[in-house]
């Protein structure tokens, strides 16, 4: 059953019932005017921060929503430390990309390209710089481009990472490719399919187990990566399919589930490698999304599940820092947007420092007081605190 799922700042994105379980809709109408372009937090890290695109085809497989297509097409963006701080700073979406996100959030009365003014803080093309980095994916909700996972990106690069953001073709409002041409979001359609959240996540494990077969080809930076330290990281659909990547694919050492409920069956002998759950309320234990609850007793090795006080599905995302530029007030008692980030990036750092690098990080053992909006949850007692 599709319905509206409410981001951070109260904008309303459109999603489907495979993401998580619903969420009361709010208005998406604008209730304030709008602040301006938004600008995207800097980077707390100490690189400078470059970004490229890549547009990958997998011709050992048709593509999963497009029965016209007999290969598989993605849109790959590199996040990475550069070596230069002055540039041109990407883009954060096209106009067209702008206006079909504003279409599907239900946005009105303000220019359909405002999001794509959106100010950024990586420098286009510039030059790599580092080696023996490791590596990151990204995996953004469903119908939700690469774009929106943009500021955590930008911060984990600043901080020596190679980020490697997938752009699910078909799953999101628009993907772009060369030449201008836009693939809109023809999953959407299907999301009430019996198996759908299962094949979602399948299909996006093959996405990123053929990126990081091409990334060594395919990038004059890849040299740089040290492929025994790779983590995956998504948010909503994306970390589910964190989950079901790291089951299929060794080379994913570490993953992070930002909201998403998870499809992917763990084995029963269990899995040993370290994962992360991080979550709004629906994702307490013994609540109404019961799919953590079943993977939390198969893993075997590092777990935490932390869970953030008043987040939305959407507060893991860039919508909180764009709900100015569209006119939208912040809900009630959901953290700003400024803290939002703060809290999203801090904690998926400890994690990757952890265990990318091996840098103990206390913040993941015990409740923090500077962060005391984030909760470390007890499943078996069925508590955060």
């Amino acid at each position: 059953m599709r319905h509206l799922l409410a981001v951070a700042a109260g904008l309303v994105v459109l999603a489907a019932s495979a993401c998580s379980a619903p969420i009361p809709p709010r208005s998406a109408a604008p209730s304030a005017t709008p602040t301006g372009p938004a600008t995207l937090p800097a980077p707390t890290g100490a690189h400078p921060v470059g970004t490229t695109a890549l547009y990958l085809k997998d011709t050992s497989r048709p593509d999963p929503w497009n029965l016209d297509a007999d290969a598989r097409e993605l849109k790959v963006t590199l996040w990475y430390p550069a070596e230069q701080r002055d540039g041109q700073r990407a883009p954060y979406m096209t106009p067209k990309e702008s206006e079909l996100a504003m279409g599907r959030y239900g946005i009105a009365g303000i220019p359909d390209d405002t999001l794509s003014k959106t100010r950024t803080n990586a420098v286009k093309d510039a030059g790599p710089t580092g080696r023996k980095l490791p590596l990151v994916v990204l995996s953004p909700g469903f119908t939700n481009p690469m774009s929106t996972l943009t500021s955590l990106a930008e911060e984990l690069a600043s901080r020596g990472y190679v980020v490697a953001g997938v752009d699910h073709t078909y799953e999101s409002y628009a993907t772009t490719f060369p030449g201008g041409r836009v693939a809109e979001c023809l999953a959407c359609d299907s999301d009430t399919d019996p198996g759908f959240g299962a094949g979602v996540v399948a299909g996006r494990a093959a996405d990123v187990s053929f990126v990081l077969d091409q990334l060594p080809s395919r990038w004059d930076g890849s040299g740089r990566i040290d492929r025994s330290r790779i983590a995956m990281v998504g948010q909503s659909i994306g970390g589910a399919s964190a989950m079901a990547t790291m089951v299929k694919d060794s080379r994913v050492r570490a993953g992070i589930d930002m909201d998403g409920t998870t499809y992917a069956r763990i084995p029963k002998s269990g899995f040993s490698r370290p994962f992360l759950f991080l979550g709004s309320a629906q994702h307490v234990p013994g609540g109404r999304d019961t799919s953590w609850d079943r993977d939390w007793k198969l893993l075997t090795g590092w777990k935490r599940w932390l869970v953030v006080t008043g987040a939305e599905h959407s507060t893991f995302t860039d919508a909180s820092l764009l709900a100015g530029a569209l006119g939208i007030k912040p809900a009630y008692g959901v953290p700003p947007a400024a803290r939002a980030a703060e809290l999203t990036r801090t904690y998926m750092a400890a994690f990757l420092d952890q265990h990318l690098r091996g840098e103990r990080q206390p913040l993941l053992d015990k409740p923090s007081p500077r962060y005391p909006e984030v909760k470390l949850c007890a499943p078996d007692k069925k508590t955060c605190a």
